[in-house]
């Protein structure tokens, strides 16, 4: 069983942390958004479906722009 992977953006964050976004299809054809942040030698990994990425970005997005 192998997942196929994307690479969808990779972000150098502060305090040298890493964030990465990668498409993952899993073998029955399933899609997830993989998050990946690196921070030292600790990885933290989530996949999240189109409507949790969705949210997640408008968060983000509301956050970024009353912040910038």
């Amino acid at each position: 069983m192998s997942d196929d992977l994307r690479e969808i953006a990779n972000y150098e964050l502060p305090y040298s942390r890493k964030a990465e976004l990668r498409e993952v299809t899993f073998d029955g054809g399933m899609k997830m958004l993989r998050l990946i942040l690196r921070e030292g030698r600790r990885i933290t990994q989530v996949d999240l479906d189109g409507d949790s990425a969705a949210a997640l970005a408008d968060a983000m997005g509301d956050w970024a722009r009353q912040n910038s």
